[in-house]
Formats: C-alpha cells, sequence, structure tokens
C-alpha cells in the first residue's frame, strides 16, 4: 500500500464495488440528508442539479434525502418529496437521469415517520399519528396503535414505491428504518409495547420491517439491490439501542437477509466509535460480521464534529480521513457515506483525492437554507 497519503486515499476509496446489478466506481456514497426543497412534495430542477453536482463531483452512489411513501400518515410536511404521484414520480426520473448524465448512481430512500407526524400538516393534514403502539419515543401516549389493515397498508406502500423507483431507472432503493422513525419504532423495545406477533422480543419486533423487506423485494427484480439503513440511537434519545449484544444484532440483521436485503447502511454519528464492548468493531463492522452482507458506514467523516453539535453552534472543521482509510483497507466495511462533508462541497471526494485538502469548503448551519 502507498505511503503517500494521496496515493493511498485512491487505492483504498477507488476500488470498484458490485451488489447486483449496482456497479460503483469507488466506495464513497451520498449520506441521505433531508433538504425540503420540494413544494408539494414534487422534485424540481433545483433538486436535479444538487444531486448531479455530487455525481459530478464523483461520488460513486447517492441516497436520496427521504420520500414519503404513499401512505396518508406518512408525511409531516409540504416540502419533503414524495415517491408517490404523477408530478413526483416525474419530478424524480429527471433527478435520476441527471445523476446518470454525470456518471453516477442513486437510490430513494423511502420513509414513513410514524409516531413523529403532527396532526394537521400536510401532506394530508387529517392523516392520523400512527405506530406500533401509539407511543412517541418520550413513552407519552399521543398516537393510535397500528392495526393489521394499518400495517398492510403500509407495507403495499413500501413495495408500490419500490416498484417504482426499478420502473424510473433508479440504481437500487433504501428502506429507512433508523432515528425513531416509524419502522424503527417496531425496532426499539420502548415504543413498541404489542403483544402479537410484532412486539415482545427481538425477533418480534423485527417482523414489520422484515415484512416491508419481502414485500419490496417480491416487487422488484432480484438483481436491483435493497439497502436496509438502521440506527441506534433515535431523534434527541442518543443513548437507545435495539440490539444491546451481538447476537441481537445478529437475530434482528438475520431476519432481514431473509427477507432480502441486500446491504445494510448502518447510521452512527461518529463512524470510529466502538459499537460493542470487546470490539474495535464499529456498527459497520459488526452488521457486515453478524449477516455476511456488505454495510456502509457514515457518521462525521471528514470533519471534526458530530451534527448534533453543528446545531448547537459549533463550527465544524475539516479533517483527514486517515483512521477511516485503516478501517477500510482492512474491510471492516465496504461503502462509506459522507453527509455534510458534501453540503459543504460538492467536489469534497475530488479534492480528497488530488491532495487539495487546504481547497476544502467546511460545512456551516448556514448551508441548510439553500441547496448548494
Amino acid at each position: 500500500m502507498p505511503t503517500n497519503p494521496v496515493e493511498r486515499a485512491k487505492d483504498i476509496l477507488l476500488r470498484p464495488f458490485s451488489l447486483g446489478g449496482l456497479n460503483l466506481p469507488n466506495r464513497v456514497v451520498m449520506a441521505p440528508m433531508t433538504r425540503e426543497f420540494s413544494p408539494g412534495g414534487v422534485p424540481g430542477e433545483d433538486v436535479a442539479r444538487y444531486y448531479a453536482r455530487r455525481a459530478a463531483g464523483g461520488v460513486g452512489l447517492i441516497i436520496t434525502e427521504g420520500t414519503y411513501v404513499g401512505h396518508d400518515s406518512a408525511g409531516n410536511s409540504a416540502r419533503v418529496p414524495h415517491f408517490y404521484g404523477d408530478d413526483a414520480l416525474a419530478g424524480w426520473s429527471a433527478v435520476a437521469d441527471a445523476v446518470h448524465q454525470e456518471g453516477g448512481r442513486i437510490m430513494p430512500q423511502l420513509w414513513h415517520v410514524g409516531m413523529d407526524r403532527t396532526v394537521g400538516n400536510p401532506p394530508v393534514p387529517d392523516a392520523p399519528r400512527i405506530g406500533p403502539s401509539g407511543l412517541a419515543l418520550d413513552g407519552t401516549q399521543s398516537g393510535h396503535a397500528m392495526t393489521q389493515a394499518d400495517i398492510d397498508n403500509v407495507v403495499a406502500a413500501y413495495a408500490s414505491a419500490a416498484a417504482a423507483a426499478e420502473a424510473l431507472g433508479f440504481d437500487g432503493v433504501e428502506i429507512h428504518g433508523g432515528h425513531g422513525y416509524l419502522i424503527d419504532q417496531f425496532l426499539w423495545s420502548r415504543t413498541n409495547r404489542r403483544t402479537d406477533g410484532y412486539g415482545g422480543d427481538v425477533a418480534g419486533r423485527t417482523r414489520f420491517a422484515a415484512e416491508i423487506v419481502a414485500a419490496c423485494r417480491a416487487a422488484v427484480s432480484d438483481e436491483f439491490p435493497i439497502s436496509f439503513r438502521f440506527s441506534q440511537w433515535k431523534t434527541s434519545h442518543y443513548q437507545a439501542r435495539i440490539a444491546e449484544t451481538p447476537q441481537e444484532l445478529e437475530t434482528f440483521l438475520g431476519l432481514l437477509v431473509e427477507a432480502g436485503a441486500d446491504l445494510f447502511h448502518c447510521s452512527t454519528r461518529r463512524f470510529h466509535l466502538p459499537e460493542f464492548e470487546g470490539s474495535d468493531l464499529n456498527l459497520a463492522g459488526w452488521a457486515k460480521k453478524v449477516s455476511g452482507k456488505p454495510s456502509i458506514s457514515v457518521g462525521s467523516v471528514g470533519l471534526s464534529n458530530e451534527f448534533l453539535q453543528v446545531f448547537q453552534g459549533e463550527q465544524a472543521h475539516t479533517t483527514d480521513i486517515e483512521e477511516l482509510l485503516d478501517r477500510m483497507e482492512r474491510d471492516e466495511f465496504d461503502l462509506v457515506a459522507v453527509g455534510r462533508a458534501l453540503l459543504g462541497d460538492p467536489e469534497w471526494l475530488a479534492k480528497v483525492l488530488s491532495g487539495r485538502h487546504d481547497e476544502l469548503r467546511p460545512f456551516h448551519v448556514g448551508l441548510v437554507g439553500s441547496l448548494s
């Protein structure tokens, strides 16, 4: 392995990666980040240009911001894009075309907010707030426990969106199963108090997620990759865990593999922190080890702090990626997702791979207010 830092970064990050029909020129992924620049749920030309700029900067795979599936209770904003309806899907078709023209690959992330919804908010103001047990993340009873019909309807909405993604020419699809949203509310024991087959132990709490994965798998071709994103942490509950041990993680991910998941996107706030005692492996490293499937790591790559600190007013500074390269060199995980660093600089990867670190533009919170 070269000792020159730039050549070393090239050798590690520019390795091709293939999964089913997905062929990537490198190991760098744009992480999904909610932007709310799609009025009426329809992504426009500005959204297409935003993603295309990152593809032009060399990112191998783009995972879009979360997009609402076609279920009345899925959303909480009039400006988050939908992945249903003729206008929204036409907009997404243009986004995929723009990314492909720049040589990139792209997956939509499919999302249902569940109990995070505020009743009265768009896109369907009178839609109820629903979850596995009607419990918010703080444990308060503030919504409706989902019936079997509710569950079946949500599963069908995910499958319909996955089929639309393949029909529009996307390169795969990601299911958002983290951060305390609907799927994660089933996975977490604090918000899932069900006593039927969708609750109880890790296997029971995973059933809803597995049914969604299986329905999506049945709706797309065998070569169309399905990524599943999950997290231990929840919004404002950063010490939460759905798997306390590697064995529980193996049970959880094993059921998703059986259902048809191809890739695990493991959301952490700092990629370099170990997940379980007695090992330096991070969450993505453990996911790959126990599932036998490739994984994506993410969390403060190329930046001096994690996202929560930025929104509390602490400026993020650019940093080197030597520890990331160490972990990728030993194949702890397969891909790395970069979020805020790519918001700050669409050419982040090109600059890193050419040694232009002094030209990197750091992320600052003001960038959230524009689609640059």
